[in-house]
């Protein structure tokens, strides 16, 4: 079922059609609002001056610097677990033999 979302960036408000899972939809649109209040706070609180197109970029590259790490975080664990899970397996081999 689509669900029409509203959220409001720069005072403007935007409407976005969620086709399916509408919370994980809201929460998507949610995430965005805040890293894009985060770096217009950070603006206001230097001397720069950014415009919105740069604050939309900003935004995207800490969430997309947040993906990676979360990411290289996954892989590491990952290989973490098929490590000691192999060492568990000879240690469970060589007992039983």
């Amino acid at each position: 079922m689509e669900q029409l979302l509203k959220i409001e960036l720069f005072g403007q408000p935007f409407t976005i059609k969620a086709d399916s899972e509408v919370t994980k939809a809201r929460e998507v649109a949610d995430f965005l609002v805040k890293e894009v209040s985060k770096i217009e706070a950070q603006q206001r609180a230097s001397t720069s001056n950014l415009n919105k197109l740069a604050i939309l970029i900003l935004a995207a590259l800490n969430i997309a610097n947040e993906n990676l790490e979360l990411k290289k975080n996954h892989y590491d664990f990952m290989q973490s677990i098929s490590e000691r899970a192999k060492a568990i397996d000879r240690l469970l081999d060589s007992r039983l033999k």
